[in-house]
């Protein structure tokens, strides 16, 4: 169809060139057959894209595009087992379980998960934290209450860059990696949504983020096993370690005695606590967040603490 619609516009071209007294070779415009034989070259030059395009090769190029952004730090607790103050529990006798209290936390960023926890095939170790997108500057806050244990440097262009640990309760654990300046000190005790330093790209780093830890007595537990990242929240109040599962990214969490459920379930009211959000009170009493809303008149999801919510 469009062969024939520019053979009819050629030879009308030229019906009218003719009229005017000039023709094709003063022009040096292509006959129609020309049009015929320079479609088919057009033809002849496209590929399949499939033939040029395959997955392997598609994957094997973003591995390598992403291999030095993906490459995890080394272990600092390992690294540096022998040093007391980086690592003191190498020592220690570690419980097969363990509950721990999270129900007073903060988000320390509200940046997305850029890298997750877990073994990275490649490099041949763990990535035994979760990075979280951040810029130069933005403030990082501790994630619970406890005290400063160390402020460090492990060196500009190599593992966590300026790093802090803080320890909460009972040899539990959080570690802030690839910082740009220090806001505390050794020995200060903070509280949960205290800031604590301001992000950075030190260390092993090829763009700013957070690279966080959760460990219990040295043991780098999975966050996302804490934390739902995605709603900003903790998964429940309390969390449970256990060795054969502290890898995985569930919630293990003691399961309610029939008791508190029932209880939860009836309640009728709520008193906000520091560190709730709604997601997470309607999921603790069984109900929706559409539903606290319409009860509670509110339009917007923010909380303050001591409000007292209608849950039914």
């Amino acid at each position: 169809m469009r062969l024939n619609i520019v053979k009819l516009a050629t030879s009308t071209l030229f019906g009218l060139f003719a009229i005017a007294g000039l023709n094709a070779q003063d022009l040096n415009l292509p006959r129609p057959a020309q049009h015929d034989a320079n479609h088919q070259d057009l033809l002849a030059m496209q590929k399949s894209v499939s033939d040029e395009i395959k997955l392997k090769e598609t994957l094997e190029y973003m591995d390598d595009f992403f291999k030095e952004e993906e490459a995890p730090e080394y272990d600092l607790y390992e690294q540096y087992k022998d040093d007391q103050t980086v690592n003191p529990f190498q020592n220690a006798i570690v419980p097969e379980t363990a509950s721990i209290d999270v129900s007073e936390f903060c988000m320390p960023t509200m940046g997305y998960v850029t890298s997750p926890y877990g073994y990275r095939r490649r490099f041949r170790r763990m990535h035994k934290g979760i990075d979280l997108k951040v810029q130069i500057g933005d403030t990082i806050k501790a994630a619970f209450s406890g005290y400063v244990r160390l402020t460090k440097l492990e060196g500009l262009r190599k593992g966590y860059g300026y790093y802090v640990v803080l320890s909460h309760k009972s040899g539990f654990e959080t570690i802030y990696g690839h910082l740009s300046k220090f806001l505390v000190e050794p020995g200060q005790y903070v509280k949960a949504g205290d800031p604590i330093a301001l992000g950075g790209n030190t260390g092993r780093s090829t763009g700013p983020h957070l690279h966080f830890e959760t460990r219990y007595m040295g043991y780098a537990i999975n966050p996302a096993a804490i934390f739902d990242f995605e709603n900003k929240t903790t998964h429940t109040d309390t969390y449970t370690f256990n060795k054969s599962t502290y890898t995985q990214d569930r919630n293990y969490a003691p399961s309610r005695k029939k008791s508190t459920t029932s209880v939860s379930a009836s309640a009728s009211t709520y008193k906000v606590r520091k560190g709730d959000n709604l997601g997470k009170i309607a999921r603790k009493y069984g109900t929706t967040v559409a539903a606290i809303k319409r009860l509670n008149g509110l339009k917007s999801d923010n909380l303050s603490v001591g409000q007292r919510l209608k849950l039914r």
